[in-house]
């Protein structure tokens, strides 16, 4: 993994809220990665969506359900994919882009935007999950070419600095995140287009979406969210499997090792 970056890499991700790094997976890292993804993916029968512990989300026949194949925490899983995901290099880049000490594993998430999937309405990330953070992350590897044609990732540069905790809920309506935020209106959405083995980074709070896939095949990405050490608990429940989440109170720190892996530090 190529997780070196300049001063100005990282002046651009804190400017715009999202960084594109082509290369970022070489050809043999690109092969294990894609087909450890795609054999986790296979190993889970059924509809369920997250390997292992975690809330009761089931794939189910809705619209959003319809915009990709989704299937979460496959590190639970497959050693190989929690071995990239949970990289102390990849951590320290985290560290480095956000300016924070050190990040915790929220979740990963695979996304397959199959022939004629639908698009991924504009949203921001950080308001679906169990804390609010103007520093979380996420990292966006594209496992085969991700073009305008098959529902490339599209980023709303600047965004995240005027998000708040407020969101809609994935729906037909492309736009809908602007009645919420009509500031937005006038920011031009950067197209994201990636080789399979590049990869974009970008913040919590960042407004992106990603087009309709127009081709007869599939558009493949691995995707994991990354949550600042010393985040607490807002009162959702996202992904958290039910006892933990039940056990909770808004405020407790979130530092359990086993749901929410440390990663890395700063460099």
């Amino acid at each position: 993994m190529q997780t070196d970056v300049t001063p100005q890499q990282v002046a651009s991700y804190r400017e715009n809220g999202f960084l594109v790094c082509p290369g970022f997976l070489d050809a043999a890292e690109l092969d294990e990665l894609r087909g450890a993804v795609m054999d986790a993916i296979a190993a889970m029968s059924g509809s369920r969506k997250i390997a292992g512990p975690g809330a009761d989300l089931n794939e189910g026949d809705e619209y959003y359900d319809r915009v990709f194949t989704q299937r979460i925490n496959l590190w639970r899983i497959s050693e190989t994919v929690g071995r990239y995901l949970q990289s102390p290099d990849l951590g320290a880049m985290l560290c480095e882009l956000e300016g924070v000490p050190a990040f915790r594993l929220w979740h990963d998430q695979a996304f397959i935007k199959e022939p004629f999937g639908n698009p991924t309405a504009l949203h921001i990330d950080n308001p679906y999950w169990s804390f609010y953070s103007p520093s979380a992350i996420s990292i966006w590897i594209a496992l085969e070419d991700a073009t305008v044609e098959n529902g490339c990732l599209c980023f709303m540069p600047g965004t995240h600095k005027l998000a708040r905790y407020e969101n809609v809920f994935l729906r037909e309506e492309f736009s809908a995140l602007l009645d919420v935020y009509p500031e937005m209106r006038g920011i031009a959405p950067v197209l994201a287009p990636m080789k399979a083995g590049d990869a974009s980074f970008h913040n919590g709070l960042t407004a992106h979406g990603a087009g309709l896939n127009m081709t007869l095949g599939r558009r493949a990405a691995m995707s994991c969210a990354y949550m600042p050490d010393g985040s607490t608990f807002n009162g959702q429940q996202n992904i958290l499997p039910d006892d933990y989440f039940t056990a909770l109170k808004i405020g407790d720190v979130l530092d359990n090792d086993a749901i929410n892996p440390l990663v890395g530090v700063r460099r």
